[in-house]
């Protein structure tokens, strides 16, 4: 085989290449050379292979280039199998019991020809299943999915390939089955009678006119995913055949989620039936199946007559009367009539005898009477309407002629004619009922008419005349039939004659008439002759004896051939008495004319000419209307003669005997109609049909064969369940109801009425018990079991039966048996959970859950719940009283099925922040107890619900400052941000007004939101200068609640609303372009604005205020927090230019700590002032206004103004000390000055509350004064970049008195996990270094490490607040050891520059100065300065110069604007600054009591302290101000106002001269043994009785302290070695005894003169503190565990010992 291979170069340059040959034999090519290539070219390698065995072979041809190489695989393979189609294929969703297909192409990629076979599970299957497919071949692949069950598919298809099927190939099926879910959804008008439960589908189709179709549509929603396969069916009943309901469509496809609409066709034949049937729609598989159930009933014309005779009187002979006849139809339906009389031969006739009278109208007919004989005519005519009973009308008048004038004939006498033909009186002529009248036996009754003489007996009334059915009328005439409802007078015979063909014309047989005389009175024939008529009657007047007949002959006389004729023949018959009225005697006895008609027709076709082709419409009904056997059915034909020529047409009753039909024959003229009435008599329930023929125009080919079904209805119910209907077992004192159907089987209405013992009345009931049931209705009836005692039933109920009609007389009916049975049993309802705790719910939100309730009966129960509500905490129960129940039920009442449980859904809903109980209790709902109130007394308890309404609760747990704040204490940081109010409120009830926006929303379209909240607080950020770092300020959210808490910060730009520019007001005002420059400049800032808390979580909020404008900057913030407090912030902070000195002023009004009038040692309190600027600031009192309050209160000093001048270091707060000391119990005011060096002063009203201690106590007033707004907090709040923490913030010693001391223990923990700090405790001022000690005050911390700092408090004897913000200054080791490292160099580079100087060669030779660079520092100048030629060279270049950069002053502007001169600051070697410490605040605050006030208000509390010193021993400090408080500071000592008032110069002079003579007192050894000598001394006599009254407090306060420890100290004290060898050295026991005895006194007398020594209680104190903090030490290292368990070690018992009397000494030598 060759191949050729193809080389083209497709670049634009000429390629140059060589090629290796395949290195195996059995591909070779021609012999390799050089191949070059122009661009474009193309070069064929011819490749031919040689196999030589059958297998595959590979090999490459290999090509050079300059750039490199490539190769090209050669590859031969063997023929082989090989399909192609799709690895997986995902077939549509499908409904369960349907199916869906996909189709996939697969092709033969392969060299051989491939058969295949296709292998699947179920429910997949391939189509084709197997075939052949040629090399190259392609078929499309059906993959039909049909599943049974609904699931996920997902299974593989294997493809033998192959005549052995040795190869094969998978195909991935995916497919997805669902179960479908249909519903059918009636339109329209509403059907009254659909019954609950069962049937609720119904289709009503209302009234239809008969003949007439209606369509309505149904629609079927499909309301799964899939496409749902349904198949509608109509439910088969072999009893009903003529099918008025029909559905064109018997199966379909719902779309997923769409709907199929559905047309059912309802066409009525038969007029006031009432149909009903059911359609069946079921889904694939039928897995649902609803049943819709079709009702809808036939209504047809109302046409009446407005009157029922027409008198037309008298008229002579050769005259004619017309008369009008009114006809109405008030129906909606068109009605076709027509009255039964041929008008050219009968003395009546009518304009219009047929015609089509429409919905609603009224029509005038004119009706003319033409007598040919003088006598009383009167007809009864009947109207015939198609679909309804036909109508009678009696036309009579009377005919005089110039001899004969017979009676007037009138209505009355019709009336009496009618009463008299009922009781038998008509058969006899006038002039023997007048004979009879007068003989008395007859008589007249009050109408007027005869009647028998009553006989005996005499309570029967004489018969009256009663109006007939007009159908019953119409058929049974005795003419037509033999049967009549009443017996003719005269009858005549043929009624009906057809001549058949006539030809000749002139050889017509004439038809023999025989009229015959039923009355016992001469009568008189006369017959209307027509001279156009081709019939006529010979004679035409004749007499006829009593019970005598009478031949005629009636003769056919045709003038035309081919031609049909057909005329009906009247005559009249009356008694020969009335030809003239004189031979009535009474009037009563007149008696009207009986009509007689003959029908005949003919026709002249000669033979085989075709007769004419009728054009008809027939409107037949396909049955008669159901009655019951061996009642007569009745239904109406309408014959339409469309043509242009008459019709005659002739019913032969031969062949159908079952069927009546009037008329059997006639004609019709075109463009006319005739009306049949039909009759059957069904004498069985077999269902046949009958078959009439109807020949029309006198041709057996015309004859049209009339089917119609038969079919006698006898009562059939049909009971469900075969008559048997069983109960679940019940409750006792419940009812159980169960939906039971019956159905009519027939296609008559029926009335059924169930019957129940007398003894299972009170059991079993059922609604309806009576009613109607429409032709193959189904009804459901509901059925009530309520047992009254626990036992089985077994029950019987009978159902009658009986047909529907309008007789009095009820007709017989059928009834069927029913059997109950069902059971009575116990049972109860329990909970599943007894307790159920909803836990915390929000107020005002709800929450959900279910409630179980469990029946372990056997019995279903009704239940009904009811809830009782308490509500408890701290409320006020008349308030409460009347809160609605905050326990919703979502169904009150329901059934638990037996042996199961069923679920009550309950919300909770608080409305209020209390604990809610609610009692579920439950009662067996029974026939007699149907709601709460009447089973008030029957309620058992079920569960116990509780749940407590709660808020989200928000609380600032700590706070800490940064940046420019990193000042400020914890104490004023909290002043600042209102944090202590804030939290109060955040802690009280919700608002209304703040459950309006639950959530954080816009709701504005303002620039300034309208925000009115119920609080109002201030963010003070405080001041600093201009260019100065941000404030920033970390709060710490914590959830102290139980809900999650979710919060946001709005700024006035997050609840304004997004409008479009056009609606926005370009107008601003100042205020809101303020807030615009704010948000725009992003000067307050929130991180993070929002977040959610759950329960016990927190998080730290970063707000910062930046310092970028000059002035003061305000933003209202909205905090809102979700479903709890909404309040409003005010944002505020002061940014002051470079320089200024600034004091932040808080407020301008201040409120001392209440003090009680009479305190002799009132408090030192202070007012703190924040200096917010960047300069030192000097501050000073003016007094004059506190003078002034001294005046006015008798010269005492009540407000004292200690430190009235000071002076704050930038960033700092300081302290200004104030003394209040009331006179009387009132609010003092004062407004005092405060002036700032360089700033602005300030007003303060300080306010200071004097109160009598008798009324209110001292202590709980020292402790709201004491208690700490700040509690010993968590240290996660932490700022950027911090190192370490503090374990508490604030440290409160409480109350103490003087001249004592309080330790308390602090940890300082290292939070780096890498570097070691270094921490250093500032104080800040020389008071407070008297008053706290920090013991270590300094060191430094490794990684993790944590060093526990002793603060311990020693307040002098003088009464004072204490109020200090320790701070420890946090470096990092790592940047103190780099910043010395720094500073060694800058100092090193400034010596050696001191002596260097650099001359330039544009210098050499002048003798200017050379200029110093811009920022050198002055002796750099000097260097500079120096002459030329001292200057020394240097070959390198120096580092740039060494200079304290001063940070230049900026204009008022954006801070971030600020440039560094990038020349300076590259020739300018800046001093290296220390790095900036971190600062942690830990606030310090006691009260301090002089010692007698402490005794007096602290009594319980005394002895806990220790007393370094006697309490007479005061400081010099102390006497000089308690001094002047023991005289009631009435005169005050001037030397201490000058010293109050001196400055800090006059201090220093002071403290000085002071410091000098201590130093020299120190110094003087003299001095030293005077002292010495002075402690040696015995204890004075006064000294002693001034201890004695002290010294049992002294020793049960020293006791308390060291209970054990001292006395064991104390006792070792005396025993010295020198004592110890002199008892040793004797022997005398008398002398021993009087020794140790003597001992012991002088041992005693020393322990109690160390006892008194306050040496020794220092001693003491100092030992066990020292203990203490080393125990705390180690104990904080790890190195001891306070919590270890004590270990107890058992020691083994000591060994018994004798007790002897001591052996003798032994005696000496």
């Amino acid at each position: 085989m060759i191949k050729h291979l193809v080389l083209k170069n497709v670049h634009e340059k000429t390629q140059k290449l060589s090629y290796r040959c395949p290195s195996t034999r059995f591909f070779f090519t021609v012999f390799p050379q050089p191949i070059t290539l122009s661009p474009g070219m193309s070069l064929s390698l011819p490749v031919v292979f040689r196999p030589t065995e059958k297998r595959e072979y590979e090999d490459s041809i290999c090509f050079k280039k300059a750039e490199g190489e490539f190769s090209v695989t050669l590859h031969a393979v063997l023929p082989h199998l090989r399909l192609s189609f799709p690895a997986a294929i995902q077939l549509p969703v499908c409904a369960v019991h349907s199916a869906t297909e996909t189709l996939f192409p697969m092709r033969n990629v392969g060299d051989l020809i491939t058969m295949f076979a296709w292998e699947t599970p179920s429910p997949f299957y391939m189509v084709p299943d197997c075939g052949v497919l040629s090399p190259g071949a392609e078929c499309m692949v059906k993959v039909v999915f049909q599943p049974k069950v609904a699931a996920v598919y997902d299974v593989s298809g294997t493809c033998w390939l192959g005549r052995e099927k040795k190869q094969k190939r998978t195909i991935q099926l995916k497919a997805l089955a669902k179960y479908p879910y249909l519903r059918v959804s009636v339109t329209g008008e509403e059907y009254e009678g659909v019954q609950p439960g069962k049937f609720q589908d119904t289709l009503c189709f209302g009234s239809v006119p008969v003949g007439t179709a209606v369509e309505k549509r149904v629609e079927i929603f499909n309301m799964s995913v899939v496409d749902a396969p349904c198949r509608i069916e109509r439910v088969k009943d072999p009893l009903l055949q003529d099918h008025v309901f029909s559905c064109d469509m018997s199966h379909g496809v719902v779309p997923a989620k769409g709907k199929l609409v559905l047309y059912v066709r309802f066409q009525p034949q038969t007029v006031g039936e009432h149909s009903t049937n059911y359609f069946t729609i079921s889904s694939a598989g039928c897995l649902l199946q609803t049943v819709l159930k079709v009702v809808g009933s036939c209504r047809g014309p109302l046409v009446s007559l407005h009157q029922h005779s027409v008198d037309f009187g008298w008229i002579n002979l050769g005259e004619s009367l017309m008369q009008t006849l009114k006809i109405s139809n008030i129906s909606d339906v068109p009605a076709y009539y027509q009255f039964d009389i041929d008008g050219r031969g009968s003395v009546f006739s009518l304009d219009c005898p047929c015609g089509v009278l429409e919905a609603t109208t009224t029509i005038v007919l004119k009706v003319t009477f033409r007598p040919t004989h003088p006598i009383s005519y009167h007809r009864r005519v009947v109207c015939l309407v198609h679909h309804q009973e036909p109508m009678y009308v009696d036309f009579f008048g009377t005919c005089h002629s110039d001899t004969v004038k017979p009676a007037i004939l009138q209505a009355r006498h019709l009336s009496w004619y009618r009463t008299n033909m009922v009781r038998g009186l008509t058969f006899y002529p006038p002039d023997i009922l007048s004979v009879m009248l007068k003989g008395g036996k007859l008589q007249m009754d009050e109408k007027g008419a005869l009647m028998l003489p009553p006989e005996i007996p005499q309570d029967e009334p004489p018969k009256e005349y009663f109006e007939v059915n007009s159908v019953t009328e119409y058929f049974y005439d005795g003419v037509s039939c033999d049967l009549a409802v009443f017996p003719p007078h005269v009858s005549v015979s043929p009624r009906e004659h057809d001549f058949g063909c006539c030809m000749p014309l002139c050889k017509v047989e004439p038809l023999p008439l025989c009229v015959t005389n039923h009355t016992k009175g001469n009568i008189t024939v006369a017959w209307t002759l027509s001279p156009s008529s081709a019939f006529q009657v010979s004679p035409d007047i004749c007499d006829i004896p009593p019970l005598k007949s009478s031949a005629f002959r009636v003769l056919f006389q045709p003038t035309q051939l081919n031609s049909l004729y057909a005329a009906e023949l009247e005559g009249f018959a009356f008694y020969k008495v009335l030809r003239h009225y004189s031979n009535i005697e009474e009037d009563a006895t007149i008696c009207p004319s009986w009509c007689l008609s003959v029908r005949l027709r003919a026709h002249t076709f000669e033979a085989g000419r075709e007769h004419f082709i009728p054009q008809y419409i027939l409107d037949v009904p396909k049955a008669f209307p159901a009655v019951a056997p061996n009642t007569d059915s009745y239904c109406s034909m309408l014959l339409l003669n469309t043509g242009t020529s008459s019709i005659t047409f002739s019913v032969n009753q031969a062949a159908c005997p079952s069927i009546s039909v009037k008329p059997c024959s006639g004609h019709i003229i075109p463009g006319c109609h005739q009306v049949f009435f039909l009759c059957t008599h069904p004498v069985d329930t077999v269902s046949q049909q009958l078959v009439l023929p109807l020949q029309l125009n006198s041709f057996p080919g015309y004859t049209k064969e009339i089917a119609l079904w038969s079919c006698g209805e006898s009562l059939l119910l049909l009971l469900e369940g075969g008559g048997n209907l069983y109960f679940k077992p019940v409750c006792v004192g419940t009812s159980s109801t169960r939906m039971y159907t019956i159905k009519n089987c027939t296609r008559l209405p029926m009335i059924f009425t169930w019957k129940i013992r007398q003894s299972g009345r009170k059991i079993l009931s059922v609604s309806p018990s009576t009613g109607i049931l429409q032709p193959y209705e189904a009804m459901a009836q509901a059925w009530t079991f309520t047992p009254d005692k626990e036992t089985k039933y077994l029950l019987r109920a009978m159902v009658f039966v009986r047909r529907k009609t309008p007789d009095p007389a009820p007709p017989k009916g059928v009834h069927y048996a029913l059997r109950i049975v069902g059971e009575g049993a116990l049972g109860t309802i329990r909970a599943e959970k007894e307790h159920l705790d909803f836990g915390n719910i929000l107020v005002g939100d709800l929450q959900s859950c279910n409630i179980v309730l469990l029946n372990d009966g056997i019995c279903s129960l009704k239940y009904i719940l009811s809830v009782e509500q308490l509500i408890t905490g701290p409320c006020d129960p008349g308030e409460i009283h009347s809160d609605p129940l905050a326990l919703e039920l979502e169904h009150s009442r329901g059934t638990v099925p037996a042996r199961s449980k069923a679920f009550v859904r309950i919300t909770a809903r608080p409305a209020r922040r209390l604990h809610y109980t609610w009692s579920i209790k439950y009662a067996i709902c029974t026939p007699t107890a149907t709601d709460v109130a009447s089973t008030k007394e029957e309620l058992e308890p079920l569960c116990c619900v509780v749940a407590s309404g709660v808020y989200p609760t928000l609380c600032i747990a700590d706070a800490c400052s940064a940046g420019s704040a990193s000042g400020i204490s914890k104490l004023h940081l909290w002043s600042l941000f209102s944090l202590d109010t804030l939290n109060e409120y955040l802690e009280r009830d919700l608002t209304p007004s703040e459950l309006t926006y639950r959530v954080p929303t816009r709701h504005s379209t303002c620039l300034i939101p309208p925000v009115y909240t119920p609080l109002l607080l201030d963010f003070n950020f405080g001041a600093a200068s201009i260019g100065s770092e941000p404030t920033l300020v970390m709060l710490l959210l914590v959830n102290k609640g139980v809900v999650p808490v979710e919060w946001a910060f709005l700024f006035p730009s997050d609840q304004k609303m997004d409008m479009e520019h056009w609606a926005e007001d370009a107008d601003f005002s100042p205020q809101e372009l303020h807030q615009m420059r704010i948000q725009d400049n992003q000067l307050f800032s929130v991180s993070p604005k929002s977040g959610k808390l759950l329960p016990g979580e927190e998080e730290s909020v970063q707000l910062s205020h930046r310092h970028d404008f000059v002035g003061t900057d305000s933003l209202p913030v909205l905090m809102k927090i979700s479903y709890g407090h909404e309040i409003l912030l005010n944002f505020s902070g002061v940014t002051v230019e470079r320089d200024q000195p600034y004091v932040h002023f808080t407020s301008t009004n201040h409120l001392f700590t209440p003090i009680a009038i009479g305190t002799t040692h009132p408090p030192t309190q202070i007012y703190e002032l924040y200096n917010g600027g960047s300069v030192p600031v000097i501050f000073e009192v003016q007094l004059d206004n506190v003078v002034k309050i001294q005046k006015n209160n008798f010269g005492h000093p009540v407000l004292v103004c200690l430190t009235p001048r000071g002076e704050i270091p930038p960033g700092t707060t300081g302290h200004i000390e104030w003394v209040f000391s009331p006179l009387e119990a009132r609010t003092y005011m004062v407004d005092v000055p405060i002036h700032i060096l360089g700033g602005e002063p300030a007003l303060i009203t300080f306010q200071g509350v004097g109160y009598d201690p008798n009324t209110v106590g001292v202590t709980d007033t020292c402790s709201e004064v004491l208690s700490p707004s700040v509690f010993p907090g968590s240290t996660k709040l932490t700022v950027p970049g911090q190192a370490a923490t503090l374990s508490h913030h604030q440290i409160c010693f409480g109350s103490i008195p003087g001249c004592t001391k309080a330790s308390r223990l602090v940890f300082l923990n290292n939070i780096s996990e890498s570097k070691a700090v270094v921490f250093s405790w500032r104080m800040s001022a020389c008071k407070d270094r008297r008053l706290l000690q920090i013991a270590p005050e300094s060191g430094v911390l490794q990684p993790g490490e944590s060093i526990p700092c002793f603060i311990t408090l020693q307040p002098s004897g003088s009464a004072s607040f204490c109020s200090t913000d320790l701070v420890c200054e946090v470096y990092i080791q790592e940047s103190l050891v780099q910043y010395e490292s720094d500073l060694q160099e800058w100092e090193k580079e400034k010596d050696h520059q001191f002596v260097e100087f650099t001359i330039k060669e544009k210098d050499l030779g002048t003798k200017k100065k050379p200029k110093s660079p811009a920022g050198r520092s002055s002796d750099s100048a000097e260097i500079k300065n120096r002459p030329e030629s001292s200057a020394v060279f240097r070959k390198y270049k120096t580092l740039p110069p060494i200079k304290n950069r001063p940070m230049p002053r900026l204009p008022a502007g954006h801070f971030e604007k600020r440039l560094l001169l990038d020349k300076e600051a590259s020739q300018v070697w800046v001093k290296p600054e220390p790095p900036k410490p971190m600062l942690l605040h830990l606030v310090v605050t006691a009260r301090s009591y002089s010692i007698e006030d402490f005794f007096n208000n602290f009594t319980s509390e005394f002895p806990k302290y220790f007393f370094s010193r006697p309490f007479s021993n005061q400081t010099l400090e102390s006497k000089l101000v308690d001094g002047s408080r023991d005289r009631d500071r009435i005169d005050m000592d001037s030397k201490w106002l000058s010293l109050a008032a001196a400055s800090k110069q006059e201090l220093q002079i002071v403290s000085d001269i002071l410091t000098g003579v201590i130093r020299d007192l120190l110094e003087n050894t003299q001095f030293h043994d005077t002292m010495r000598r002075s402690l040696d001394e015995p204890i004075p006599y006064f000294s002693q009785f001034q201890y004695a009254e002290s010294a049992g407090l002294q020793d049960r306060r020293l006791c308390s302290r060291v209970p054990s420890r001292v006395s064991t100290l104390l006792d070792l004290y005396p025993e010295k070695d020198g004592e110890r060898k002199e008892s040793r050295q004797e022997n005398s026991p008398d002398y021993d005894l009087l020794k140790s005895w003597g001992k012991k006194e002088q041992l005693k007398k020393k322990k109690e003169m160390m006892s008194r020594q306050s040496a020794l209680g220092t001693l003491v104190e100092l030992v066990l503190e020292n203990t203490l903090q080393n125990i705390l030490i180690e104990a904080s290292r790890g190195e001891v565990v306070l919590t270890a368990r004590p270990r107890i070690i058992t020691l083994p018992p000591a060994p018994s010992r004798r007790i002897t009397s001591p052996a003798p000494p032994p005696s000496q030598a």
